[in-house]
């Protein structure tokens, strides 16, 4: 239920063009939160700019841009709720196959573009007491072959919250994570092209090694955003951690988030391998009878 108060109150939203961004976007404005929407283009802009959602030009990992958008905040009377780390690249190849310039752009935009944005908005949220949330991944907690950098920065982001909230939990700001499953969003069809575009540079050593594997692991995801949570469901949880008095430290989205979590913490690694192996095994291609 929205308060008079919350009508006073900013929420920064990073990533908020498409997908999960846009609609938490939308489903805070509807809470009577005043949305700064991080947008990268004008045209995502004007598809954006709604009643209670003010899009800002944002690239997370411009410097510029987050100077500029920490400016916008102080310059507001009204106070900063909220920042939402939400911004992503979703980047599938194998460790041996992905070129350092790719793992340092996924690192980049997945955890450092974050770390830059609190960074420049915590003085903000001091003043308000207010909270983090950060938009980490069931890959946060557990890497399926070829998420290697993608999870490897979720992972990281998933220490850095920790940290962060052990360092200003004393001074009355709240850290939280977010940990969605499968969602229908765009990113998995952009993650999907980029591995294939990663795919076809790779040696034919490589292609012999792990070609089958990378269109099995295409297929499972297509098939996991198909039949996973939709944005707006998403969007619900991540506003559950904004206006909650009392937020729990993690949220998970979606039911596959759930039970994932679940198994991992009771079973062993060698499992959940055989799990993992076994449910991609059914998405490998099927090889042509002599």
């Amino acid at each position: 239920m929205t308060t008079s108060s919350e009508m006073q109150k900013l929420v920064v939203v990073t990533g908020a063009s498409t997908g999960m961004g846009a609609s938490t976007a939308r489903e805070l404005a509807r809470r009577g939160f005043h949305v700064l929407a991080g947008v990268r283009r004008d045209r995502d802009a004007d598809a954006v700019r709604s009643a209670g959602i003010e899009p800002v030009i944002l690239d997370i990992t411009e410097p510029e841009h987050v100077k500029a958008v920490a400016a916008r905040v102080a310059a507001d009377p009204r106070t900063l709720h909220a920042l939402v780390n939400n911004a992503g690249v979703q980047v599938n190849a194998p460790v041996e196959a992905l070129p350092m310039a790719e793992w340092r752009r996924v690192f980049e935009v997945n955890l450092f573009g974050h770390i830059a944005v609190t960074q420049a908005l915590l003085p903000a949220l001091l003043r308000s007491r207010g909270r983090v949330i950060n938009i980490s991944s069931i890959g946060g907690k557990y890497a399926m072959a070829t998420y290697g950098a993608y999870a490897g920065a979720k992972f990281a982001l998933e220490a850095v919250s920790d940290s962060l909230r052990r360092e200003v939990a004393p001074l009355g700001v709240q850290v939280v994570v977010v940990e969605p499953g499968g969602v229908r969003t765009e990113i998995a069809a952009r993650g999907i092209a980029t591995a294939n575009d990663l795919a076809a540079r790779m040696t034919p050593e490589q292609d012999e090694r792990y070609g089958g594997l990378i269109r099995a692991n295409n297929r499972l995801m297509a098939s996991g955003t198909a039949s996973g949570l939709t944005a707006d469901a998403a969007a619900r949880v991540i506003a559950r951690a904004v206006t909650a008095r009392r937020p729990r430290t993690r949220y998970t989205a979606g039911r596959d988030a759930a039970l994932i979590m679940s198994l991992g913490r009771l079973l062993s690694d060698r499992t959940v391998d055989r799990i993992l192996a076994a449910n991609l095994r059914r998405h490998h291609p099927k090889k042509a009878m002599a």
